[in-house]
């Protein structure tokens, strides 16, 4: 088993910033992906971002530009600088790791086998 415990979130004006966290632990392999989806109410979860060990990239369309992911291999940590939020970026905003590595996302949350409990982020005018 793995667990994610996710940081960061919070309340931020339009066009601040927010950089979230994210530790996996337990049972993790040297070869591994982790991303980020959101989901704001009466919404479906959103692919944000995803980044493999070795560097594969993947972000959403909607956060192009705004967002950069990055990843500590040695504490297996994955960061989401978040810069220009904008209102629409609100939601709550999931970590998420699989324990292998992948030749290329697709954006899907099947890319992945654990989630965490996610982090709340309010971006307000």
């Amino acid at each position: 088993q793995v667990q994610l415990v996710e940081s960061g979130g919070g309340l931020v004006q339009a066009g601040g910033s927010l950089r979230l966290s994210c530790v996996a632990s337990g049972r993790t392999f040297s070869s591994y992906a982790m991303g980020w989806f959101r989901q704001a109410p009466g919404k479906e979860r959103e692919f944000v971002s995803a980044i493999s060990w070795n560097g594969a990239l993947l972000y959403g369309d909607s956060v192009k530009g705004r967002f950069t992911i990055s990843t500590d291999n040695a504490k297996i940590t994955v960061y989401l600088q978040m810069n220009s939020l904008k209102p629409e970026d609100t939601a709550v905003y999931f970590c998420a790791f699989r324990n292998r590595n992948i030749r290329k996302f697709t954006g899907s949350a099947l890319d992945f086998d654990y989630w965490g409990q996610g982090t709340q982020v309010t971006v307000t005018l």
